[in-house]
């Protein structure tokens, strides 16, 4: 009998809603939210009447899409944390009631493990036990994967994650939001080597961001005191100094727990996985390393909810089921 989940993501600013049939992702539809572009940042009260007013039509589209009918479903699986409070109660609302109506099982899932778990939407795959570098604009961090469902994280940001740096940098440049993907394609025609930037010096594994954007802050502070035009007349090299320093922050962590653990499979995933410079950098270190690397295709890296379709036909595998009483978790740990 085929194993057919309907998955809900809901954690930040994405509505999402996909079919996964044995494995296979059949469907996956997402409402992006753009009130949030005109306060520079998502506003977590928009975000959860966003998610309102999407839910019904994004569900619908993706069973539509599918060609499947409810009554085919075997479970439903939901994004229950980490994200915002207001936004994940939404997604686990709709959740629990159809699975109350459709009288079927609830499956609970961890954004951040869905992440990981996107690398097995579609070949090539990483073979256990892999290590994954997972970024995102709340997350940074160091996974050692050892199974589908069993994972455990070596190292995170003490404080901002690489996402966020990225978007508050081009905050200061004066880019919109979201500013990261900007920064990127700013990088591309920039001197990467013309400005440098802070970077932490933490030992083992961990990160922490909030000192660059703090050097970014400075300087730029510096700067325009002398010529107000500085940041017009020198954005692509700020953007390549920036982009260097936050991928060159999180390579070094990550070649680090490589060498140690002895992993020659390296995933990357979540938004900033998207990244040009952080995916050539990684590619590089390949090379060097005689790694395999995997990087999940670019609908897959930000928030969608194929990947916790993914991740609930695993936990529907091993009847990982939960009750209609579950709340979600604006924190909630990996394991």
């Amino acid at each position: 009998m085929s194993i057919i989940i309907l998955a809900i993501e809901s954690s930040c600013d994405e509505t999402s809603a996909a079919i996964l049939k044995d494995g296979r992702v059949l469907s996956n539809s997402i409402a992006t939210q753009e009130v949030h572009k005109a306060f520079g940042g998502v506003v977590p009260e928009l975000a959860s009447r966003a998610h309102q007013q999407n839910i019904i039509p994004v569900v619908d589209e993706a069973i539509k899409t599918a060609g499947v009918a409810k009554e085919d479903l075997s479970a439903i699986a939901f994004t229950r944390g980490p994200g915002l409070l207001g936004a994940l109660i939404v997604g686990t609302s709709f959740a629990k009631a159809l699975s109350l109506g459709l009288n079927i099982p609830l499956i609970e899932v961890n954004h951040m493990q869905a992440h990981i778990l996107a690398h097995f939407i579609e070949d090539p795959m990483p073979g256990f036990p892999f290590i994954c570098l997972t970024v995102s604009g709340g997350h940074s961090q160091l996974v050692l994967v050892k199974d589908y469902l069993v994972m455990e994280v070596i190292g995170e940001t003490r404080d901002d994650a690489a996402g966020e740096a990225f978007d508050k940098s081009a905050k200061l440049l004066g880019l919109d939001y979201p500013g990261g993907p900007l920064i990127d394609r700013y990088a591309r025609q920039g001197d990467s080597q013309r400005f440098t930037f802070a970077k932490a010096k933490i030992p083992g594994y961990d990160y922490s961001f909030s000192g660059l954007k703090t050097s970014v802050l400075y300087f730029l502070r510096q700067q325009l005191q002398q010529d107000g035009d500085f940041i017009k007349n020198n954005i692509h090299d700020l953007a390549a100094g920036i982009q260097k320093t936050i991928v060159e922050m999180l390579t070094e962590k990550l070649v680090l727990a490589a060498t140690d653990y002895g992993i020659t499979d390296i995933a990357i995933a979540g938004g900033v996985s998207a990244n040009s410079g952080l995916r050539q950098a990684i590619e590089d270190l390949a090379g060097q390393h005689q790694w395999r690397t995997f990087f999940p295709a670019f609908e897959y890296c930000t928030d969608n909810a194929a990947m916790i379709a993914m991740a609930g036909y695993y936990k529907y595998r091993q009847q990982e089921f939960v009750s209609l009483d579950i709340a979600p978790l604006a924190r909630m740990p990996l394991i």
